[in-house]
């Protein structure tokens, strides 16, 4: 079925065979403290905001690492999630099982991801973990609060998010649950797209998440979003190297195509899983749904082929929306999420992602300035028949500049149409920002200067 004919309709882990190296990793011995990690993770540095690195001590030609992040006992976390209870269970995963539980030394509420060792996950899963998330600190990645490795026992401890999962908020909603508005929708690509862009450029190697999508983006209080579950992250390309070969691994459905082929792991790779989950934000629909017809199973595939008829483009948003969205923001949106799932070589950088999201997360929709629910198709051919088919102003004010026929088909309607327009709002508000930030020090300058004059004159 599309990209991954290999493959079943259900979602699930792509993991093939181990290789014989990570047989051996699967089959070690974890001490509690110091391990002693395979070729690559070792080479893990952080850049800082202020883009200083810091490297692993020890962390050389396979030397042991000491990781930093807290650790708990067994019977610390049983009683933080009393012995496990059932009505401590929050969901289940590729990892094992999670509980919310509250430490007794802290009174913090936290959530424990206990391993199932009869899991698709192992050793090698939990000690990439550890060590990405003792490294990598943003706020769009959850806080590692420590970690419990008694006897055979491996458990993570993490903050815990009161509202759950992305996915929890998008698909098979339950009646007395509100779905997430427009601006909210933007909000969390955007907070989403500046983790990985944390990952892939501030980290030193980058890093490859390799499991992006919408049930391991947690959300905090205010919807804030942050990447969780790293036990399939991987070091990306260093040097004149264009890409990483590993066994493939990912979840069937956001899983980039050449990857999946290949076995040839970028950072684009995580970008084309990006595009699915913002197409998930945009549509309501799950990556990977076997309920829905033939032919719209996958969201991808389905989604595509509307990407080139913009009177289509109505078809792609949540119905849950109700027409309470801006047409502009939509057109851009698609823009963004058409650029992502494109060919490897065509798509977009995730800064470049960024920067676009960003730009359409400061631009808030208000839906009671825009008429009543479903207004939003409505209102877009009302603007069109009310000015013959010419001009069309865009939603926020002002023209847009684009001429359209008289049956309201767009001269230049295509996603490449659309990007070059959100290139140029986006440049504009980068040069005015630019512009702002240059008059902020100069002004600042003339202030020291002045100020150092006056010092002098008075010493």
């Amino acid at each position: 079925m599309g990209c991954f004919p290999c493959f079943d309709s259900r979602e699930e882990k792509l993991n093939p065979l181990r290789d014989n190296d990570d047989a051996k990793q699967g089959q070690t011995t974890v001490s509690p403290h110091v391990y002693r990690l395979s070729s690559g993770v070792e080479r893990l540095r952080s850049r800082s905001n202020g883009g200083s690195k810091r490297e692993l001590p020890g962390a050389r030609d396979g030397l042991p690492v000491q990781i930093t992040a807290p650790t708990f006992t067994f019977g610390e976390l049983a009683a933080a999630t009393k012995n496990f209870r059932q009505e401590c269970f929050l969901g289940e995963g590729g990892f094992g099982r999670v509980y919310k539980g509250r430490l007794e030394s802290t009174g913090q509420d936290v959530a424990v991801k206990q391993l199932d060792r009869n899991g698709l996950q192992g050793n090698r899963e939990f000690l990439v973990e550890v060590l990405m998330l003792s490294l990598l600190h943003h706020p769009n990645l959850v806080n590692l609060i420590g970690y419990c490795a008694d006897g055979d026992q491996r458990l993570l401890v993490y903050e815990f998010m009161p509202l759950g999962s992305l996915e929890d908020h998008l698909h098979d909603l339950p009646p007395d649950k509100e779905p997430l508005d427009w601006n909210t929708r933007m909000k969390i690509a955007a907070g989403a797209a500046k983790g990985l862009e944390y990952l892939h450029d501030k980290a030193n190697p980058p890093v490859i998440y390799r499991d992006f999508k919408s049930s391991n983006i947690l959300l905090d209080e205010g919807f804030q979003p942050k990447l969780s579950d790293f036990g399939l992250a991987k070091l990306g390309p260093v040097g004149d190297k264009s890409h990483v070969s590993t066994r493939v691994m990912g979840t069937y459905g956001y899983c980039a195509p050449e990857y999946a082929m290949t076995g040839q792991l970028t950072v684009k790779s995580d970008v084309y899983s990006f595009g699915v989950v913002f197409l998930e934000l945009i549509t309501g629909r799950k990556a990977i749904d076997s309920t829905k017809p033939h032919g719209e199973q996958n969201l991808v595939n389905w989604a595509r082929p509307m990407f080139n008829d913009r009177k289509k483009f109505s078809k792609l948003v949540d119905p849950w929306l109700e027409g309470r969205y801006p047409i502009r923001g939509l057109y851009q949106a698609l823009a963004v999420a058409s650029m992502c799932i494109q060919e490897q070589a065509a798509r977009p950088l995730i800064g470049d992602v960024v920067t676009a999201l960003s730009y359409l997360a400061n631009q808030s929709y208000d839906p009671s300035s825009h008429g009543p629910r479903g207004s939003g198709d409505r209102d877009e051919k009302r603007n069109r028949n009310e000015r013959g088919g010419s001009i069309l102003k865009n939603e926020e004010g002002g023209g847009s500049g684009r001429r359209w026929d008289l049956d309201g088909s767009e001269k230049e309607d295509s996603p490449r149409e659309t990007a070059r327009m959100l290139k140029r709002d986006i440049d504009r508000e980068r040069a005015v920002a630019e512009a702002k930030t240059w008059g902020e020090n100069w002004r600042e300058k003339r202030r020291q200067s002045a100020q150092g004059s006056f010092d002098g004159n008075n010493g």
